[in-house]
Parts: structure tokens; C-alpha cells; sequence
């Protein structure tokens, strides 16, 4: 075939796009004239569609992209009564192959045009069967005026002349029969007979009681029973017939009781539709709207479908449900190209199906690289895990990829137990969530579902969606626990602890919501507003001192995040803060975990180090959890250690773990001997606090001397003091 040329062109139509444009017609009307019931000729047929060729033309080159037009055109194409489903099939296939040849550009990338030319080929076949059920709705309209006319007409006719009833019964478009009250068959018009395959003696000869198909809706013989005995006038009904040939013929049927003179039930009058064509249009539609285009498993749709339906029966069953999610796909998807990976998809799902194959067992695909497989029947809670077992089993098997293989991992979430429990919606979070547990134990496995993980993960989900609101709400406060001097007991300063007032889950501690705040990134704003306010408190806690009182101002530890110490306004916000409150720099002490530092390269230590030349103090803090060697204390900026309550708790015992104490010693002998100071948390005990003192320990905070409190019982205990 010759592609057509992009450059030739008159001067009114200099890119040709004219011409190409009509041979593009040309190539569509005479794939769909045969299929056309239309009274046009084919050149005036032609003309009829160029306007619609130039609808899909501009909608493929929009700049903002809308399939709105070839929807259009698929309903202009039922208004010129290509209504047959083969010209829908036609069209599809020439829209397919030539629209992007004969209407592409330059500015229009191949893969790009390909996937707009795709999106409009479904949004034309939508507009089709819109147009089409729209138009069959109108008919049936027309159809259902008809027979209520032909059936009055049929009773008039019958009650005067025999020839004013033949004219109506003989020259119906629709199939009519006409029975006794027995069912036998007496009369069928010309129509009728064709409809049943074209021989008049196998529809005259039969009762209707032998017209019993499987697929009958239930209540269509109880109809017919009340209208016989003269209980109703008549019904209406889609109903399936089987012809001689054992082929199917789906017909809207309205069947009405017809009697005599005195009102006695005499006849009854059956009209037909022959809805055949249309139906299987419809269920090709629906097929196609309800699996997925790539692998033809299910997809989401038909699965909620299925699950809705499997989750609303009673008798006390149950269901198992596996949610699989691919361990790495899109790492294949970026080396390979998204080609080489929806073929992976297609091989997985394969395998899938393979595993999915007893009674009550399918599988779907969500979209992506995530799956479903469902399970129903007795034994549920076996039969699930013995699912997803089979499924990572046969996953295992590398796959044959451009001559390369590949193994697949996958994490699976397992949702079990009774039917009428739970919704659709709720089984899906739930192995959602499930799925996410698998996935972060390593992958290449199944987790069961527990309502209590379940929970907790839709509570951090919760806490994750509310912490901008809180921030800006102001429900997170701080408190305030003491930092001690060993040697006399003295108020050091006080660390500020930050809490949330939640609206529903009341006070909550920084373990609840300070990962949750580093996830999103709103731990940056939260900790300057942190900063600020702990700045502001140091301030007025000085100002509140009598004046001429001994010893060094009261300070304030702050602890910083990872994500703080990344933050390249780490430096200017703090000296903006202490400038604007009027803070000394050496009454400020930030805290980082020992973990945040381990490995620290030059350029993370560099604001630490700014902020240390301007006297700030700071302090590594869960001293001995983060494994760091002892030697790289020498290059960290720090001027304190905080040793982790883990190292002292031997000492809350009588007698002191002897262990702990020389650990202890040890460490507070090296801090000193690089004159670090050296602060203990999680002092409980008096004799604890000896036990450091006479170590050599310099500050101690625990609930030996208080809890984290507001901030007037630390002004109440440095007045104290101070007196």
C-alpha cells in the first residue's frame, strides 16, 4: 500500500489535508455502503461523512485532547441508519488503520497518535451504542404503540370482518401469532415465520408450552398463567426462543388476551421483535467494558460486580480474597519499555488463570501490575492461602522476555472470612492494606488480614490526611521536661516535646504522628513552628528570673529531624528566630539522633558546624543506639551527649548492674575527655541518680524529677532555685 504524502497540497489546502481527508472517506464508505440501510447514493454517501472524517481529524490533533467529537460521530453514524453492527466493526478497523496514515503530522509523535487514534475508536463504538440503544428505546416506543393498536385493531377486526384483520395481521412489520387458550399455534403472519427460520409448519404445528428455554426470566410463565385464566391483559417481556437449527432468536414479546363479545378470555395474541443482532451488539459491549483490553482477564468493574455478589449471599458462606501486587514491574517497565512489560503482564496473567480454576475461583486485573483472585466455598480459609501459595509458586518460573528472562516476585494480602460482613469497598482497603504489609516484610509473600493492623493503618492514614489542617488549626502544643544539674540539683533548661490535641484521638506523643510528618514532608513547617515557639518560651522564662540571679541562662533543647538537618533553610530560620525573640545562641541546644549522623558526609555537617561557631550548642542524642564508631565523635559538631536510658537501667536496681556502670564510666570518661558534657535520660529512681552523679554525669532529665509538663511548673522550679 502507499503511504499517502504529507507535503503535497494546492495553495488553498497547502498540506493536502483536504485530499487526504477524502481519500480517507473513500476508504470508509466502501467498507461500511454494504452494511448501510440508507437510501443515498454511495457519492452522496461520501459527502455525508466527510464532515464526520473532519470531526476526527481535529479531535486527533486538539491541543487539549477530547474524545468527545468521535462520540459524535459514532452517534451521527446511527442517524444515517449504519446501524448494522458490522459497519460499527468496519469503521472501528478503517478508523484504526488509516486515520493516523492519512491524518497525522508532524508535530503528532507515532506512539502519540497511535494512543489518541485508540482513545477515539472507544469513544466512537460509546457514542454507537448510545445512539443505538437510544434509537431502540425510540422503536420499541413505536413498537409498544403498535402493538396496543394492532391489538385493538385485531379485536375490532375480529368482532366485524375477517379481511379487516388479515390487512392488519398480514401486513405487520413485527411477527404475530395467535393462539388459543391452550397454547396451540393457529395463525402466524409471514413475519413470524421468517423470524423461525422460514418454514410455516414449524411454528403453526407447536404449542407454546414447548417454547421453554434455560434462559427464560422466571416469572414469564406465571404470567402467562394469570393471562390465559383472564387475570391480566397482557405482558411484556424479553424472551429467548430456540429455532429448529438449535440457533437462538431473542425477541421482545408482548403477549395480549383477546375476547369475544361477552368479555370471555378466547385468544391470545403474541407480537415479536426480533431483538437477535442487537442483543449480541450489547454483549459485545458489555464484554468489552468489562475485561480488561490487554489480557482479557476480568477487570475492575466485572470483579465488583462479582464480589458485591459473592459478599451479599447468606447460609453462612464464605469468601477468600488475594490482592497481588508485582515486587519491582516498574524497574522493567523503565529498562524494557512499557511494550516489553504489558507482554509480562499478559504471561502473568496466564499464570494466573492457571491457578484459578476450580469451581468458584476467578481472577481480575485491577489495572497496572495489580491482580485479584477470588475464592469462594466451604473451605475458604484453606483454600485462599493454598491460592496464593500456587500463585507465588507459578510466579516463580522466570519468564522469556526478548531473550532475556526475568523473574517475577509478587506481595500478596490475604482478606478472609463470612459473607454480609463488610462491603466491596471495605474487602478491597483491607487487602490494599494488607497487600502494602507483604510488601514491606521483603515481598514474595502473603500476609493475612488483621483488623488490628488494618486499623492502625487507616488511623495513620487518617493522622497523615490531617496533620496540614492541624498545623494551620493550631491543635499541637509543646511541653516541657526539666533538664537537671547532677552535682546540685539545679534547673539546667527544659526540652520542649511536642504534642497533638487531636479531635478525635485526644493527646498524642510525637511517636504517633513525627514518621507521619517526615513521610509527607510537613515536618519542616512543624519544626520551625517548634523552633519558634521553644525560642519564645527560653525568652520569657529569663525575663521572668529576679534580677541579679547566679548561674548561666535557662536553655531549651529542640530536637531536629533527618529531614530538618537536609533542609537548606536549616541555618537562616534558626538565626532569624534567635535575632527576631532575642534569644542568646548559646541558650539554644538542638538535639539529632545518633542514627541521623552515622555516615554523615561533610556537606550535612556543614550547617551543624555554622551553627556551633554561633554558639549553639548540639547534642547527639539516643547516644549508643545508631552503632557509630567512637572515633568519628571528633569530627561531629557536638558539644553534648545524650546517653539512651537503655545504658542506665541497670543502675535503677539495688545492686547497680556492675556492667552498666562500667559502660557508664567509660563513656562519660571519653565525652569528658573530648569535653563533651554528658545528659542521661529516663532517670527514674533516686538511687539512679546517684549512681550518675557520682559517675560524673552532668545533666539528667526523667520522671525521677518530672514529666513533660507546660511550661509554668519549669518557671515554678527555677524560681525555686534561684531562691
Amino acid at each position: 500500500m502507499m503511504v499517502p504524502s504529507q507535503t503535497t497540497g494546492s495553495a488553498a489546502d497547502p498540506d493536502g489535508l483536504e485530499d487526504r481527508l477524502r481519500r480517507f472517506v473513500t476508504i470508509w464508505s466502501r467498507a461500511i455502503f454494504p452494511a448501510t440501510a440508507t437510501s443515498l447514493t454511495r457519492p452522496e454517501f461520501e459527502t455525508h461523512l466527510l464532515p464526520l472524517a473532519r470531526e476526527l481529524n481535529e479531535a486527533l490533533h486538539a491541543r487539549h485532547f477530547d474524545t468527545a467529537p468521535a462520540q459524535r460521530v459514532g452517534a451521527a453514524l446511527v442517524a444515517a441508519h449504519c446501524t448494522d453492527p458490522e459497519a460499527l466493526g468496519r469503521t472501528l478497523g478503517v478508523v484504526d488503520s488509516y486515520l493516523v496514515l492519512y491524518c497525522g503530522a508532524e508535530e503528532l509523535s507515532a506512539e502519540d497518535g497511535r494512543a489518541r487514534c485508540a482513545r477515539l475508536q472507544h469513544s466512537l463504538a460509546a457514542g454507537f451504542a448510545q445512539a443505538l440503544r437510544e434509537r431502540t428505546l425510540a422503536e420499541q416506543e413505536a413498537i409498544a404503540r403498535s402493538a396496543l393498536a394492532a391489538r385493538n385493531d385485531a379485536e375490532d377486526a375480529l368482532h366485524a370482518t375477517e379481511a379487516r384483520f388479515s390487512a392488519v395481521f398480514e401486513g405487520a412489520a413485527i411477527g404475530i401469532g395467535i393462539a388459543d387458550l391452550d397454547g396451540n399455534v393457529l395463525e402466524v403472519n409471514d413475519t413470524l415465520t421468517q423470524m423461525f427460520g422460514g418454514l410455516e409448519h414449524h411454528v403453526r404445528s407447536r404449542n407454546v408450552s414447548e417454547w421453554v428455554h434455560p434462559e427464560d426470566v422466571p416469572q414469564v410463565w406465571r404470567m402467562y398463567g394469570e393471562l390465559v385464566r383472564g387475570e391480566r391483559e397482557h405482558f411484556r417481556i424479553e424472551k429467548p426462543f430456540y429455532r429448529n437449527d438449535g440457533t437462538v432468536l431473542w425477541t421482545n414479546l408482548t403477549v395480549s388476551l383477546l375476547r369475544d363479545a361477552e368479555g370471555a378470555p378466547q385468544y391470545q395474541l403474541a407480537l415479536m421483535e426480533d431483538t437477535t443482532e442487537r442483543r449480541l451488539l450489547n454483549l459485545r459491549l458489555r464484554y468489552e467494558a468489562t475485561h480488561d483490553a490487554l489480557t482479557g482477564l476480568p477487570n475492575r468493574t466485572l470483579f465488583f460486580e462479582r464480589l458485591e455478589k459473592t459478599l451479599a449471599a447468606g447460609d453462612g458462606a464464605r469468601f477468600g480474597l488475594c490482592y497481588l501486587d508485582l515486587d519491582g514491574f516498574k524497574a522493567i517497565n523503565d529498562s524494557l519499555g512499557h511494550s516489553s512489560g504489558d507482554r509480562l503482564l499478559v504471561e502473568v496473567a496466564d499464570r494466573l488463570q492457571s491457578c484459578a480454576t476450580a469451581p468458584g475461583e476467578m481472577v481480575a486485573r485491577l489495572g497496572g501490575d495489580e491482580f485479584v483472585a477470588l475464592t469462594t466455598g466451604p473451605d475458604t480459609q484453606r483454600g485462599v492461602t493454598d491460592l496464593a501459595s500456587r500463585i507465588l509458586g507459578t510466579l516463580a518460573t522466570p519468564i522469556r522476555i526478548e531473550g532475556r528472562e526475568f523473574t517475577v516476585r509478587g506481595s500478596i494480602g490475604i482478606v478472609e472470612g463470612p459473607v454480609a460482613e463488610r462491603s466491596a469497598a471495605e474487602v478491597l482497603r483491607s487487602a490494599d492494606i494488607t497487600m502494602y504489609r507483604a510488601k514491606a516484610a521483603g515481598g514474595n509473600r502473603y500476609e493475612v488480614a488483621d483488623p488490628e493492623a488494618d486499623a492502625r493503618a487507616i488511623t495513620r492514614h487518617g493522622l497523615t490526611t490531617a496533620l496540614p489542617a492541624a498545623l494551620e488549626r493550631g491543635e499541637f502544643f509543646i511541653e516541657y521536661q526539666p533538664l537537671v544539674h547532677l552535682e546540685d540539683g539545679t534547673v539546667h533548661g527544659a526540652e520542649a516535646l511536642v504534642r497533638w490535641s487531636h479531635p478525635q484521638h485526644g493527646i498524642l506523643g510525637p511517636d504517633r504522628f513525627i514518621a507521619l510528618a517526615e513521610h509527607t514532608g510537613l515536618i519542616v513547617p512543624l519544626g520551625r513552628w517548634v523552633l519558634e515557639q521553644s525560642v519564645r518560651q527560653a525568652r520569657f522564662w529569663q525575663q521572668q528570673l529576679p534580677e541579679g540571679s547566679a548561674g548561666p541562662p535557662l536553655r531549651i533543647n529542640v530536637n531536629l529531624s533527618p529531614t530538618q538537618l537536609h533542609h537548606p533553610g536549616l541555618v537562616a530560620d534558626t538565626v532569624e528566630v534567635l535575632d527576631r525573640v532575642g534569644l542568646p545562641p548559646a541558650a539554644l541546644c538542638l538535639e539529632v539522633t545518633e542514627s541521623a549522623l552515622i555516615g554523615a558526609d561533610e556537606d550535612l555537617l556543614k550547617p551543624l558546624r555554622q551553627l556551633a561557631e554561633m554558639g549553639v550548642d548540639i547534642a547527639l542524642d539516643d547516644f549508643g543506639t545508631g552503632y557509630s564508631n567512637l572515633a568519628n565523635l571528633r569530627r561531629l559538631p557536638v558539644s553534648v551527649l545524650k546517653l539512651d536510658r537503655s545504658f542506665t537501667q541497670g543502675m535503677q536496681q539495688h545492686p547497680a548492674d556492675p556492667v552498666d556502670l562500667k559502660i557508664v564510666e567509660g563513656i562519660v570518661s571519653l565525652a569528658h575527655s573530648l569535653e563533651l558534657a554528658v545528659t542521661v535520660e529516663g532517670v527514674e529512681t533516686g538511687a539512679q541518680a546517684e549512681h550518675l552523679r557520682r559517675i560524673g554525669c552532668d545533666t539528667a532529665q526523667g520522671w525521677y524529677y518530672a514529666r513533660p509538663g507546660p511550661p509554668e511548673r519549669l518557671h515554678t522550679l527555677s524560681l525555686a532555685d534561684a531562691v
